[in-house]
């Protein structure tokens, strides 16, 4: 869209091509010192000992030669530092090049002339003087452009707000040195220019969004006051682009004195990692840590049992109904995730300090060095002021002395002499030298023999028992399986703790939990609170150089995680990000509540920011999808058009995959490159894998699926979170397969991946999620 005169237009495209060529002089001559600084580092290293006389000989010749290679490590240091500044930098402005900037505000300072101001990705400076020809979209004066609308405006600098008049905000789409869309505007970002982004095409990765990002989104990049931000949005509404364009505004704002590696993601899955993964670099910045809560449980538990992971728990919430103990099974997620449960751990804690503390006894060689009813005896003993982890310390270190007279003990044990006998020249080796340390500034009238067999006997009983020592050091004798385990072996210890009416089915919970420990294993919904128990027990390891944490998908996380993080992290800021619509999981989320939320922090250091407007999908999925959710009302649908959705009811499976099968050959057709077959769950992927790959060159992604690409593929609706794509299939939305209140959600966020067309195919009568939505919203075939 043109706006403006053709002498404005010619202006505008002269300034263009002005920038771009400063910019390629700079790639020019970055390009040259990256090549210059590179081969200077290559040939220090290859010359690095060259450089450097090395002399053992006498003590000084030592400390000459320690001198000589730490200058030249400093010297190797400080040029590859000067390499990765200049590859960085030559990174920024390639990334210019393909588009210098996106917008310009005119803006008159109170008492000075009137400044344009040209945003782009990054800062570009004119060669040899402090004008500006690029501001970077991070920096003060940018905010303008993204909250204000021509007439009195002000922002806020470091030294204080700066007011004055907006005159003028324009927008550029600019590609290859050529303007092809420029328009001025009085909102904040116009629609002409959303409109062309949004119609494009999904791509296999997330794309940076500062070209158009919205006012309320804006709000969240630059909140840098809240410690916890809560941020509940719409399907589609730009929660998960705002906190990565977050990050990237809180590394250049702090960019002094914090580090990609200080912030941490905690994404929904693997393959979510992969999406987002070039958002950060796009814009000149690191990529942030970036995992899975279920990789951290995996880290911290995964050598003691093997972890249900979600995907399995919520196979089974979604396909198990048949089984005799699902209500059960269903009870003890809701409770073991709610913050009731971790008031009973809590109080569980208070109580060990007294009574009921377990150990496991230390046994060497089939012989019990101190049984377990002796190390609570000393456990108790302990001023009970000390907390349970400083006991713990106190216990360990009773024990290793306790092990060490024991050790005495066994020296002159029969096996203690088999043992030497059957000693390698190594071991005998290692003897001797200790047998010449400890002659030192003796007398020589004693045997060899008799203290060589000594040394020889310690170093046996030493090396045996040194397995042992680690297991006493890692404080493996606290018996923590058998702790968690009383919490449903003893009915009266838990009534006591929890107070109250004991949980529904709580005795099939127990049941339940009980036998999955030992076999080995821990359901889901038991992983955090065991962990924590632990850590209540053996004392936190709380990770203090982490500065901020995102947590995307917050929905999906119960009140007891939540806790759990905000332990682990205690100097962190907060960012969770989520919507209560897409919350499929069968425990409580913690933003059914915002109250769990806001009292991690406190009310004064937390904000709720609600995201209405949804800008994925067309007006008409929206529309249509809204319907399906209570309060689908205040979702507001960004004006694209598009097709209507179809609702397409069909005989048999078989039937349904002719369809489909067709369905997939026309959109391919079209030009559409990203297209999911979403089915409810893995076990129905699978099967629609096998029904259409024969003829189709579709892709199944699982749980185990670490990288996303274009193309056509099968997935079940709980892994296609926090994605998109151009066309959605649901694979079979009857109602047979989504009937149930707990599916609703599940079947509202497969929906609402779509952006540009959505087809609802239903074997029998359509689900009641569809028919719920009102009659015009949708075409029944």
């Amino acid at each position: 869209m043109v706006n403006g005169t053709d002498q404005t237009w010619k202006e505008e495209q002269q300034r263009v091509e002005y920038v771009s060529d400063r910019i390629d002089e700079q790639i020019a001559q970055l390009e040259s010192e990256v090549g210059s600084v590179r081969g200077d580092v290559v040939t220090m290293r290859k010359e690095f000992w060259d450089e450097v006389t090395v002399n053992f000989s006498e003590a000084d010749d030592v400390g000459e030669t320690s001198t000589s290679l730490r200058q030249q490590s400093q010297v190797l240091s400080e040029r590859e530092k000067s390499h990765q500044h200049a590859s960085a930098a030559l990174g920024k402005m390639k990334r210019l090049k393909q588009s210098p900037y996106f917008g310009r505000i005119d803006f008159e300072e109170e008492g000075y002339g009137t400044d344009s101001i040209y945003l782009g990705i990054a800062s570009l400076l004119e060669e040899g003087d402090e004008t500006f020809l690029v501001y970077d979209w991070r920096a003060p004066i940018s905010n303008l452009y993204y909250d204000s609308v021509p007439g009195p405006a002000s922002y806020e600098t470091p030294s204080g707000t700066i007011e004055g008049t907006m005159t003028l905000k324009r927008q550029f789409v600019i590609r290859g040195r050529e303007i092809k869309v420029m328009f001025d505007t009085g909102v904040t970002i116009g629609d002409e220019l959303l409109q062309q982004v949004l119609s494009r095409s999904s791509d296999a990765q997330m794309k940076s969004i500062v070209a158009t990002i919205q006012r309320e989104q804006n709000r969240i990049i630059r909140n840098d006051r809240s410690r916890m931000l809560i941020v509940q949005g719409a399907a589609g509404s730009g929660k998960t682009s705002a906190a990565l364009q977050r990050v990237a505004y809180l590394l250049y704002k702090h960019r002094d004195t914090l580090q990609a590696d200080q912030m941490i993601l905690f994404s929904p899955n693997p393959m979510f990692n992969s999406y987002v993964s070039t958002v950060l670099p796009e814009l000149g910045e690191e990529n942030m840590l970036q995992t899975t809560f279920q990789e951290y449980l995996e880290h911290r538990l995964g050598r003691e049992f093997q972890l249900e992971d979600p995907f399995i728990q919520i196979e089974y919430v979604l396909s198990g109904r048949e089984d005799a103990d699902y209500a059960a099974r269903i009870n003890g997620i809701r409770y073991k995730s709610s913050a009731s449960f971790l008031d009973a751990i809590n109080r569980y804690k208070q109580l060990l300090e007294r009574k009921e503390m377990r150990f496991k006894p230390l046994r060497f060689m089939g012989k019990v060095v101190v049984d377990a009813d002796t190390i609570a005896e000393k456990f108790y003993a302990f001023d009970p002021a000390i907390r349970l982890a400083n006991r713990c310390e106190l216990l360990k270190d009773w024990l290793l002395k306790e092990l060490a007279a024991f050790g005495k003990g066994e020296l002159n044990e029969p096996w203690v002499e088999e043992q030497i006998q059957i000693l390698d020249i190594e071991d005998y080796q290692r003897a001797f030298q200790r047998m010449r340390r400890n002659q030192k500034g003796r007398a020589d009238n004693f045997s060899d023999y008799d203290e060589e067999k000594v040394i020889l006997s310690k170093m046996v009983v030493s090396d045996r028992l040194k397995p042992l020592r680690r297991w006493v050091k890692s404080l493996r004798f606290v018996d923590v399986t058998a702790l968690y385990s009383q919490l449903f072996q003893n009915r009266d210890l838990f009534r006591e703790i929890h107070g109250g009416e004991l949980p529904a089915d709580w005795d099939a919970i127990c049941v339940q939990t009980l036998e999955k420990i030992r076999e080995g294993e821990l359901f889901y919904e038991d992983a955090t609170p065991f962990l924590y128990l632990k850590e209540l027990i053996l004392g936190f390891r709380s990770n203090t150089s982490i500065r901020h944490v995102i947590i995307d998908e917050a929905q999906d996380y119960s009140p007891f995680q939540l806790y759990f993080l905000k332990r682990l992290f205690p100097r962190a800021r907060m960012t969770a990000l989520g919507d209560l619509n897409q919350a499929i999981y069968a425990h409580a989320s913690v933003l059914q509540q915002s109250t769990s939320l806001t009292e991690l922090y406190g009310e004064e250091q937390s904000e709720l920011i609600t995201l209405v407007q949804s800008y994925r999908s067309t007006r008409e999925i929206v529309e249509f999808t809204r319907g399906m959710i209570p309060g689908g009302e205040a979702i507001v649908p960004f004006n694209r058009e598009g097709e209507k959705p179809e609702v397409r009811v069909l005989d048999d499976v078989a039937e349904l995959n002719g369809r489909i099968r067709q369905d997939i050959e026309g959109l391919r057709a079209e030009g559409y490159d990203m297209i999911a077959v979403i089915c409810k769950t893995a076990a129905e992927s699978q099967q629609a894998y096998e029904a259409l790959s024969k003829d189709l060159p579709v892709k199944l992604i699982k749980k185990t699926t670490l990288s996303f690409e274009k193309g056509i593929h099968i997935i079940p609706a709980y892994l296609a979170k926090g994605v998109e794509f151009d066309a959605v299939l649901i694979y079979d939305g009857s109602d047979e397969k989504y009937t149930r209140e707990a599916e609703r959600k599940l079947f509202y966020t497969a929906c609402t991946r779509a952006m540009h067309l959505l087809h609802v195919y239903s074997v029998g009568t359509p689900s009641r999620f569809v028919r719920e939505s009102r009659e015009d919203t949708y075409i029944l075939v």
